[in-house]
């Protein structure tokens, strides 16, 4: 078998305080090289845990993770992630927020700047480098933080939600633009999100856990939907819906248990 890009096997997450909680137990989950996963669940399933555990910001409990065969030791280099919010600098334009990175690296500022506007031009922001980010709407952040992650070529992409707060429209075309780029070179990406259609929409695969405390995967689904995709046409077609079926199927007890247990907080 080829080496995962992405391997986490029997990892288990427990946070010990006041009192003691484990919201993941025995996660097994490999993502392949140039794979497209999205990970599914109810709120506090763990699906966030589960990511920083992947980039290397949270150590597991108990279980190993693997980038291409290697034992990750601290940071996971070969990642880039792309948080639920913007962490763009709001007192730097778009254009130096996105040569940032490159500039962190040691890259020379000419360079560094070059490269950026060329970001800037594929996520559709040409002419809008100097602009800082409180000028800028939600989904034009939301494209400079994908050129700022996208601009040091990362082999393994992590997205923790990151279109959550768009509206509908913004969100569909942010979708599509990913896919776009995404397309071009294959990078390996796991897809945090807890919208179905969308990753659904995205993915090669979707990962479903289940609700937490003690959250495991219960089932991944293949996404035999032809690409290239464009989300919004691909939603009516009946192999779309058949599979949001069969995966709604497996998801509406967590979903319905993680609600039963927000009310009782």
């Amino acid at each position: 078998m080829p080496v995962a890009a992405l391997a986490l096997d029997d990892i288990t997450v427990t946070f010990v305080g006041a009192t003691r909680f484990t919201a993941l137990k025995d996660v097994t989950l490999r993502v392949a090289p140039g794979e497209f996963v999205s990970v599914v669940g109810p709120t506090g399933c763990g699906k966030s845990t589960l990511l920083n555990v992947a980039v290397g910001l949270l150590q597991p409990s108990a279980g190993r993770v693997e980038v291409y065969g290697a034992p990750l030791e601290g940071l996971n280099r070969k990642a880039g992630y792309l948080f639920q919010t913007e962490a763009l600098m709001p007192w730097r334009t778009a254009l130096e927020n996105v040569a940032a990175g490159l500039e962190f690296r040691g890259i020379a500022h000419g360079e560094a700047f070059a490269k950026a506007n060329e970001w800037l031009q594929r996520v559709g922001l040409a002419g809008f480098g100097e602009r800082y980010p409180h000028q800028l709407s939600g989904g034009m952040r939301k494209r400079v933080a994908l050129a700022q992650t996208l601009i040091l070529d990362p082999q393994i992409i992590l997205m923790d939600e990151p279109f959550s707060a768009l509206d509908i429209q913004t969100r569909q075309l942010m979708e599509n633009e990913l896919l776009e780029l995404w397309s071009a070179n294959r990078k390996s990406v796991v897809f945090i999100t807890h919208d179905l259609e969308e990753a659904i929409s995205l993915s090669d695969r979707v990962v479903v856990l289940a609700a937490g405390p003690e959250s495991r995967p219960i089932g991944e689904f293949a996404i035999d939907l032809p690409r290239p995709r464009d989300v919004a046409e691909i939603r009516m077609t009946p192999r779309f819906i058949e599979l949001h079926t069969l995966i709604w199927r497996a998801m509406k007890d967590e979903v319905l248990k993680s609600y039963a247990q927000q009310q009782l907080q």
